[in-house]
């Protein structure tokens, strides 16, 4: 039985999307989300290999499918300053 391979982005899509924002200095729009997605490293790893690299890593990544919605979802959380 073969493995379910799934995209991990390296770095972080998150991440990434965090960066861009915080340069930029306003919100990303879908088009610039949807284009760092699509410029962005990835591997194919087993499914249980993405799991474990997650917990690594100490956060979860965006869905890559739902890029848009995710980083809406996640954006005010990745930028709340730290207390």
């Amino acid at each position: 039985m073969t493995d379910q391979l799934c995209a991990v982005f390296i770095p972080a899509l998150v991440l990434l999307l965090n960066d861009a924002e915080t340069r930029k200095g306003s919100p990303l729009s879908e088009a610039e989300v949807l284009a760092i997605r699509d410029g962005a490293t990835c591997i194919a790893v087993p499914f249980d290999v993405a799991l474990q690299m997650e917990r690594d890593r100490g956060l979860r990544d965006v869905i890559a499918e739902d890029c848009w919605s995710e980083w809406q979802r996640v954006r005010h959380v990745m930028n709340a300053p730290s207390l």
